[in-house]
């Protein structure tokens, strides 16, 4: 059995802002095979929120995710231009372990 599809929410600890992020990751990748399949079955999307301390580890984590090429999207929230929180495009769970490993579960 293949692997589920996932996606992963990491979010600064001191600014909760999580919901823009995941739907403008879904529609920047709409069209990949992933997002396909991911939204196909509506009953069993996973996702999975993280945690990171502040600004400078959520860049860190973007770096990691850029260098092991998974997709992702920054959001920035305006007028004040901060950067928020990121959210992966569905993917699989072993791919991002070493980018997420850093990071904790969102309480």
């Amino acid at each position: 059995m293949a692997e589920p599809l996932t996606m992963f929410i990491i979010v600064r600890k001191d600014l909760i802002k999580a919901c823009h992020a995941t739907s403008a990751a879904l529609w920047q990748f709409k069209d990949t095979p992933q997002v396909q399949d991911y939204v196909a079955n509506l009953d069993g999307m996973h996702k999975v929120v993280l945690e990171t301390k502040n600004e400078a580890s959520l860049r860190k984590a973007a770096e990691g995710l850029q260098a092991k090429g998974i997709d992702y999207y920054m959001w920035v929230e305006q007028p004040e231009n901060i950067l928020t929180c990121l959210a992966t495009a569905p993917t699989q769970r072993s791919l991002v372990s070493e980018v997420t490993k850093k990071c904790q579960l969102w309480r």
